[in-house]
């Protein structure tokens, strides 16, 4: 059985978004899209992971596949809800219009329709997708039902009243839409609203509605918002809202914000942890395959970023390391060079202004009251991507750091989560010059 450390990668071949991430019978569970067979996106599966402590992950195999008229083209993004012990698993089912004659899994000029569908495990550990399936919403038949393309990844909850609600990403008119349905028992679904909003992008995908203290958050990755001509054009971003449970009338109460100013991060999803806090994994978009994975696996491409609690200060949603994740880095950091050992490093310490600091050729600096980045050195000279990045004005001259760091992946979380910024990297050196106040390794 495969096992991953911290961050939850490809098993092999190519993963993206998080799916039905749930705190389940003791355990949690992790389900994300998958394309089983090459380091590229195809058509998706649902592999399945576990984990007793959101840091030691172990891979199941395949949960979720193809297997139905409705579902034959892939089986797309949604969640997962506990109802009377089973496991119900809600997802978007995509038919292709045509299949491209020269590679199945993709649609013939990009055409396809989408409904809404469900398996339900009674354990988490069978997923019978032969005779559990069910198509709980139809491709909408009119436009204001949602676009019969672009309406996708269900995020289903329980409501106060101990209802179930759902909400979906969609399209109208090049606007981002969503759409909300309600359910006395998971199973039948009837419409209870939609809203449209420019800043929900052109479309929204990954819809994710929770209250937090009392106060309503809307995640979500909105399409095209950074179209700048470098790739991600589409990110994740958050917002506080106002919203009625029982009408499902929702309005926005402040601007977007990014989720991760790194724009690597998408898709995140959230769940409660085993005492009730909110957590968040994110999928980190990687431009090429790891190729020569240690462990053995095959070229493997997309990985999860560190779950990381959701909270409020001071009216800002911050986004901290969970503390599981902290405490493995109990091991002080042996000789000059960490970062050439391959453990995962954490560094911790005050940037100021007028400082650089460089982490295996990933360099960090204060410029103008923000944290800028630069990757140029370890992004392999890949073109077309943003090799730099910078947080909004802090309003300070300096900013304690807390920097998680693998072989792939770069994390700094910014005066205990106020900001995050990650980047996906490749190649990092040995190089560790910054005026650091600590220096540890994590054991698995």
């Amino acid at each position: 059985m495969l096992h991953d450390f911290l961050h939850l990668k490809a098993p092999g071949h190519w993963i993206n978004d998080p799916n039905g991430f749930i705190y389940y019978k003791g355990r949690y569970h992790l389900f994300y899209q998958h394309f089983p067979y090459l380091p590229r996106w195809g058509t998706m599966h649902w592999g399945h992971a576990v984990s007793d402590d959101l840091v030691h992950w172990e891979h199941r195999g395949i949960a979720l596949y193809p297997s139905k008229a409705y579902d034959r083209n892939g089986v797309f993004s949604g969640s997962a809800v506990e109802v009377d012990g089973a496991l119900y698993l809600y997802y978007t089912a995509i038919r292709y219009d045509e299949e491209n004659p020269d590679n199945i899994h993709r649609a013939l000029h990009n055409r396809f329709k989408a409904s809404q569908a469900l398996v339900i495990s009674p354990d988490g550990v069978a997923f019978d997708n032969l005779d559990a399936k069910r198509q709980v919403l139809p491709v909408p038949a009119a436009p204001e039902a949602g676009d019969p393309q672009n309406t996708r990844d269900p995020k289903v909850w329980r409501a106060a009243d101990g209802s179930f609600r759902m909400v979906l990403g969609s399209t109208r008119d090049g606007v981002g839409q969503l759409l909300f349905y309600r359910s006395a028992d998971g199973l039948t679904w009837t419409c209870a609203g939609r809203f449209g909003d420019p800043a929900l992008g052109t479309t929204l995908e990954c819809p994710d509605l929770f209250c937090l203290d009392g106060r309503w958050v809307l995640l979500g990755s909105p399409m095209g918002i950074t179209a700048d001509g470098l790739q991600y054009p589409d990110q994740s971003t958050w917002m506080p809202v106002d919203f009625d449970e029982t009408t499902c009338r929702i309005t926005l109460q402040g601007a977007p914000a990014m989720v991760d100013w790194g724009l690597d991060l998408y898709a995140p999803q959230t769940t409660l942890d085993e005492t009730g806090r909110r957590v968040l994994i994110g999928w980190m978009r990687m431009p090429r395959p790891v190729e020569d994975a240690p462990d053995g696996r095959a070229p493997w491409r997309g990985m999860m970023s560190l779950p990381r609690l959701v909270e409020w200060r001071n009216g800002q949603l911050c986004f901290p390391v969970h503390p599981h994740v902290t405490a493995c880095f109990t091991q002080p950091a042996e000789g000059l060079a960490p970062l050439a050992d391959h453990k995962p490093v954490r560094l911790q310490g005050t940037l100021r202004s007028g400082q650089t600091w460089n982490v295996g050729g990933y360099r960090l600096w204060m410029e103008g009251g923000c944290l800028c980045t630069d990757r140029s050195a370890v992004l392999d000279g890949l073109p077309g991507y943003r090799l730099t990045a910078r947080t909004p004005a802090l309003g300070q001259d300096a900013c304690d750091l807390d920097i998680f760091v693998t072989d792939h992946l770069v994390e700094i979380f910014l005066d205990g989560g106020r900001y995050v910024l990650s980047h996906v990297v490749f190649g990092l050196d040995g190089t560790l010059e910054g005026d650091f106040d600590t220096v540890t390794t994590a054991r698995a």
